[in-house]
């Protein structure tokens, strides 16, 4: 039997370092097409891409920044109709897998598995926590207990042993070393590039196991993700965003992840989040009005569930 047709999709924006890694990493990989997103950038990065002669590569240039989630949608969507794998794996430009992992991928077994999310650790070994999978906390009442208890977000989850074990079934899963069968986009789609960067993700890989699929987590599959997503508050003690639009993505996003997981326990989850994140705002400094008038818009629009066009 022939090993599944693989495709990856990648989308970059003005990190032409990264994504010379990651292209190269990839290319060395047994991989049938890399598509690229190049979200405008303006660092050099088109002039790389177009320098590269390996047929494999398909590189789409954008008129105008879509975000993580605009390119991937653009990415996955001209990935099938252009190449029609059996697979995609998706990731950021300052992500990659490890040496050998595209080829575990292909030599495992796939029954029964719908989509995949690899172990994503930080180049220096550590666990990248922004990429940890998870189950739905309010998907059984033993792992909302253990998250209401004591747990937090490691209530629901995986733990460190996690990855050291066998591939086990989650809910949740980051655009960073995640394989998708053709099986799984036809019957979820895509993502929904409106959402423009955060919780994109995780959105999406809920309504893949929302509708029955299949997402296992393999941790002997492992990526690296060479990420900083904040910038460091002086005193050390808490995540600020920037640039500051930042901030109303990842709020409105937030509440219409949380609405997807929580269901009828949704308005009553905002009485405990919607107090902490008015007491982000004063790790702004001087831009704590901002801060504020955009918490209030992301609050506004998560709440109704609107996701304007990224036009308006």
């Amino acid at each position: 039997m022939s090993a599944p047709r693989l495709v990856a999709v990648v989308v970059t924006h003005d990190r032409l370092a990264q994504i010379e890694v990651t292209l190269a990493r990839l290319l060395a990989g047994p991989l049938d097409h890399v598509v690229v997103v190049d979200n405008a950038s303006n660092d050099g990065t088109p002039a790389f891409l177009a320098a590269q002669s390996d047929p494999r590569l398909h590189v789409i240039r954008t008129a105008r920044n879509l975000g993580g989630a605009g390119g991937f949608e653009l990415g996955m969507r001209t990935a099938v109709a252009r190449f029609d794998p059996d697979w995609l794996v998706v990731m950021d430009d300052d992500a990659r897998p490890d040496p050998g992992a595209l080829a575990a991928f292909l030599a495992r077994d796939l029954a029964g598995v719908d989509a995949l999310a690899a172990a994503v650790y930080h180049p220096d070994g550590r666990i990248c926590e922004m990429n940890r999978p998870s189950r739905n906390p309010f998907g059984s009442l033993r792992v909302l207990a253990r998250t209401l208890f004591g747990g937090g977000r490691m209530g629901f989850h995986l733990p460190d042993s996690a990855y050291e074990g066998g591939a086990r079934q989650v809910d949740v899963a980051s655009f960073v070393g995640l394989f998708l069968s053709r099986r799984a986009i036809r019957a979820a789609g895509y993502p929904d590039g409106r959402m423009f960067l955060y919780a994109d993700d995780a959105i999406y890989t809920l309504g893949l196991t929302k509708r029955g699929l299949r997402l296992w987590f393999a941790p002997d599959i492992r990526f690296s993700h060479d990420c900083s997503t904040f910038a460091p508050h002086p005193t050390g003690a808490a995540r600020v965003y920037r640039p500051l639009w930042k901030v109303y993505y990842n709020y409105r996003n937030g509440l219409i992840l949380y609405r997807q997981t929580a269901g009828l326990f949704f308005w009553p989850a905002l009485l405990v989040v919607l107090p902490k994140w008015a007491l982000s705002g004063r790790h702004y400094g001087a831009d704590r009005r901002a801060f504020y008038g955009l918490l209030g818009r992301a609050i506004r629009d998560g709440v109704r569930g609107r996701v304007p066009a990224l036009e308006d």
